[in-house]
């Protein structure tokens, strides 16, 4: 499925590009159009992958230890407060480059929000998937408005509100080969301390009673679940600004292929958020040409409906 969104996705664009031309472009050819597939297509395209793969692997993790089927990194304010925390590295002179205060910030910002989602959701006694919801709800408006603020209040002559602005509706820039291989060894990072919480999530899901039965330090495993997961948001947010539903659609349909144990679905969760992204970056360049719509927009156009839906089968159920 992945490796047919890629193709799908490297061919799509302003002007579209056959399988013989993808594979001319692989061969060496030097060509404009085969340079242009070679150093912007692809690029892009991989780096959305990436981007689906930590965005879909970090829904599982979130539904996984919050027992929640309706966790999402953009409804529980992960996404939100890594995107806060981007806006802040992008805005403010901090002295320190932007490729190390971006991701860094993006990090604490995830982070920081979800735990101000559990400390909420807890102190007001709502600690069902419907409570929890609504404290996601409530702290990503806040911190949506704080990041409206302060584009308004520090965009300048020197920060293009518009570029800020541009990130925010989410969008995957396209990187040189150089900054690909990095951030794809930061998602390698990501997924491979993912994978170790399979058991634990397991083990989650049988209620922290039983948890604590068969061994397992909750409090202690889901601080830890909670960090790798926003990691993977903040690295995520960081490349592709935000993107909607992601987090909340992949985990649903890699359950529906592989089933509920989390060895299984963590690494199916990721393939499928990859290639939901790929497709949707692929609409996005594709659907209005020659401009190009906000990939943020795409996902959540069509994330939208499909979280009602889980949420009026979760209702009847």
């Amino acid at each position: 499925m992945l490796f047919g969104a890629v193709l799908l996705a490297a061919c799509a664009g302003n002007e579209w590009a056959s399988p013989a031309d993808l594979g001319r472009a692989l061969s060496g050819d030097q060509t404009m159009w085969s340079l242009l597939l070679i150093r912007w297509r692809l690029p892009r395209v991989l780096a959305a992958a990436l981007v689906g793969t930590l965005l879909g692997a970090s829904g599982a993790v979130f539904q996984g230890v919050f027992r929640n089927p309706l966790a999402e990194p953009y409804l529980l304010g992960s996404a939100g407060g890594a995107a806060l925390g981007s806006t802040v590295a992008l805005l403010v002179p901090l002295g320190v480059s932007q490729a190390l205060s971006l991701p860094l910030l993006a990090f604490v910002g995830a982070w920081g929000s979800t735990g101000v989602v559990l400390a909420v959701s807890r102190v007001a006694g709502a600690v069902d998937a419907a409570g929890m919801l609504l404290a996601g709800v409530a702290v990503a408006a806040v911190l949506g408005a704080l990041r409206s603020y302060l584009m308004l209040a520090l965009s300048n002559e020197a920060v293009s509100l518009q570029a800020v602005l541009s990130w925010v509706l989410g969008g995957v820039q396209t990187p040189t080969w150089t900054a690909l291989a990095m951030f794809a060894l930061i998602a390698a990072g990501c997924i491979a301390l993912t994978m170790p919480l399979a058991r634990g999530l397991d083990l989650i899901g049988l209620g922290e009673i039983m948890a604590t039965g068969f061994g397992l330090s909750v409090r202690r495993f889901i601080a830890l679940a909670v960090v790798v997961a926003s990691l993977s948001v903040a690295a995520a947010v960081a490349l592709g600004g935000l993107i909607a539903f992601v987090g909340l659609a992949a985990p649903h349909i890699a359950r529906w292929l592989v089933g509920p144990l989390h060895q299984r679905l963590l690494p199916a969760a990721a393939l499928v958020g990859a290639s939901l992204v790929t497709l949707a970056d692929a609409v996005a360049r594709a659907a209005l040409p020659p401009a190009e719509i906000p990939l943020g927009l795409v996902t959540a156009l069509v994330g939208g409906p499909f979280f009602i839906l889980l949420l009026a089968r979760k209702r009847r159920s």
